[in-house]
């Protein structure tokens, strides 16, 4: 693996910089900026999602068979570096980061014609159904049902912390088509739409305010046989596939890196009661230069993992590794931050940020109408929504377990 610079790459490099000046506009870029959530807002996302489509830069990490693009490993860290620098916001990654990479993997030829181009489009926009009230962690314990009914499935359960949910138009669930001896068995993976009677939509309000995590309740909603992906009771094969994607399909360590830099700027505007620099206190400067080695040694085993996905290979066990130290490593740089902006991280002013989600209750963003610097805005928002990094996509005590016996042996 070769990840230095040539003048190939620095070319690259330029290449992503002038596109970026020419498609990023403020009203993006301010979105990115003062983003509170893994998730852009809706129409944010829509807008650049179909800048990036037309860019054919979309998907990159897809096969260029399918619409990716034929980079290489460093040209991928250079994009999402880039990206980062540039306060590009976030694209939903349902669709593009965990359904399509499994209809590549498993699905049928005529799942992947039909479901890959409007994926790419955007036409369609994807939630996941994985997480139900008794099934989180332990998601093998799941019990939405799906009966069959001549060439029909008939699902009746509920979903639950289903990012999105209230803008999807279809769903990629996994359900249990029977009950075996081992529970990860008759577990089936189906794809679903939303648009249809029987499909009911609760909010969630996240600790932040937002509206961005739903439950859904199934009563009797019907689903073609051929929306099966794989083999019906074989969808725990599929399942651990898509979650090394949600763990490790993407770079960390670019976006952590600006973070840390953000909060370096933070800090050097702060002053301390005696006059001097935030920044200039030995023991905040020790908090950021061990964020700064943590991020640094992610780096080097996320290029490993995007280099085995350029040559069409999986995250592997290695996805649990990135998602525990990207999330563990993002949740103390929102303390950071806080730390950085003092008591203007106090007030609560959703409306002022630009969160993934409605927060209800309050007006619509005013980004003129708030009280402190403008770099303090989101970083309670940040902070309070960044708690569930170590939940979601499985638990970080579930993703060690998993390193101790594929990666450890034990």
């Amino acid at each position: 693996m070769d990840i230095a610079f040539g003048p190939k790459d620095a070319a690259f490099r330029d290449e992503v910089r002038r596109f970026l000046d020419a498609k990023l506009n403020d009203r993006l870029r301010e979105a990115g900026r003062l983003s509170t959530s893994v998730y852009a807002d809706r129409e944010i996302m829509r807008e650049w999602h179909a800048i990036l489509y037309a860019q054919g830069w979309v998907a990159p990490s897809w096969p260029v068979a399918y619409g990716g693009c034929d980079w290489s490993v460093t040209q991928h860290y250079i994009y999402s570096t880039e990206m980062a620098r540039a306060s590009a916001p976030g694209l939903s990654p349902m669709g593009l980061g965990m359904c399509g990479p499994v209809l590549i993997g498993h699905g049928t030829p005529e799942q992947r014609a039909f479901y890959l181009p409007r994926i790419l489009s955007g036409e369609d926009f994807w939630c996941q159904g994985y997480s139900e009230p008794g099934a989180g962690s332990d998601l093998a314990s799941l019990q939405m049902s799906a009966v069959e009914d001549g060439d029909d499935f008939i699902l009746n359960g509920q979903k639950i912390w289903t990012t999105h949910a209230q803008y999807a138009n279809r769903i990629f669930c996994l359900v249990r088509t029977s009950k075996e001896d081992i529970p990860q068995k008759g577990i089936t993976f189906i794809l679903a739409d939303m648009d249809q009677p029987g499909v009911r939509v609760d909010p969630l309000i996240m600790m932040s305010g937002e509206h961005v995590q739903n439950q859904i309740f199934f009563t009797d909603a019907r689903v073609p046989k051929k929306n099966v992906v794989g083999r019906i009771g074989q969808g725990w094969t599929v399942a651990k596939y898509l979650l090394e994607f949600e763990r490790g399909g993407h770079a960390y360590a670019p976006g952590l890196a600006v973070r840390l830099n953000k909060i370096r700027a933070m800090a050097a505007a702060e002053r301390l009661g005696d006059g001097t620099r935030l920044i200039d206190d030995a023991a905040f400067a020790a908090k950021i230069a061990s964020a700064d080695v943590e991020i640094r040694a992610l780096e080097f085993l996320e290029h490993r993992v995007i280099s085995a996905l350029a040559h069409g290979g999986t995250p592997g066990a290695q996805a649990s590794i990135m998602k525990t130290r990207g999330t563990e490593i993002s949740q103390a740089l929102t303390e950071l931050a806080i730390e950085a902006v003092g008591g203007y991280g106090a007030p609560f002013q959703p409306h002022a940020t630009k969160p993934g989600g409605p927060v209800p209750g309050w007006p619509k963003p005013a980004y003129n109408d708030h009280v402190g610097p403008d770099h303090a805005l989101p970083v309670m928002s940040k902070y309070l929504n960044d708690r569930a990094g170590s939940i979601y996509a499985g638990s970080n005590e579930i993703q060690r377990n998993i390193m101790a016996k594929a990666v450890l042996g034990l």
